[in-house]
């Protein structure tokens, strides 16, 4: 580990050069070099298009959402059976570990935040997701992708909601096959 005023590391701007990674739908994009995924913070940039979800779910990481652009809804869940709030540019929406949560935006432009998080949870994105290059189709979600998420999330022992589940707050889903 390099010692506080050591050359070892050196600051740099983030170029945007990375790729996007699509998570069926939602995008993710990592803000750092990817050696950087066994530090204790990791920031992201999401993007959640118009009409798009991302159903109810929970880990143990903690992430921090600061909208810059767009709207969104995100689902609290509370003592009191949860509610959903709307979230706009330079509003924060904090998840503590293993807080059951979701979010949908229900505008008709994409809504684009920086998650902070943990390189775990990136690294979890990276597994699950596909890089997509520029100009080509998005992937079509199948039966094999959805397996794939489920089996992912299970080795990282992510809680993901059933389609009954999301219905109860709102979210129509299809069934995870």
């Amino acid at each position: 580990m390099a010692q506080p005023g050591s050359h070892e590391r050196s600051a740099y701007l983030v170029a945007g050069e990375s790729p996007i990674i699509d998570l069926m739908g939602p995008t993710i994009q990592l803000l750092g070099e990817p050696d950087e995924l066994d530090g204790d913070i990791c920031v992201m940039r999401g993007t959640i298009p118009p009409g798009g979800t991302v159903p109810l779910h929970s880990h143990a990481d903690p992430e921090t959402f600061l909208m810059i652009a767009g709207e969104l809804e995100g689902f609290a869940d509370t003592e009191n059976g949860g509610r959903w709030l709307r979230i706009e540019p330079g509003g924060v929406f904090h998840v503590p570990g293993g807080a059951r949560h979701a979010f949908r935006n229900r505008t008709r432009v994409s809504a684009v935040s920086y998650i902070v998080s943990t390189p775990r949870m990136a690294r979890f994105f990276l597994e699950i997701g596909n890089v997509l290059t520029p100009g080509a189709a998005v992937p079509p979600v199948t039966p094999e992708t959805l397996r794939h998420f489920q089996e992912t999330a299970q080795r990282y022992s992510y809680w993901n909601a059933t389609p009954e589940e999301n219905a109860e707050i709102g979210l129509a889903l299809p069934p995870l096959h």
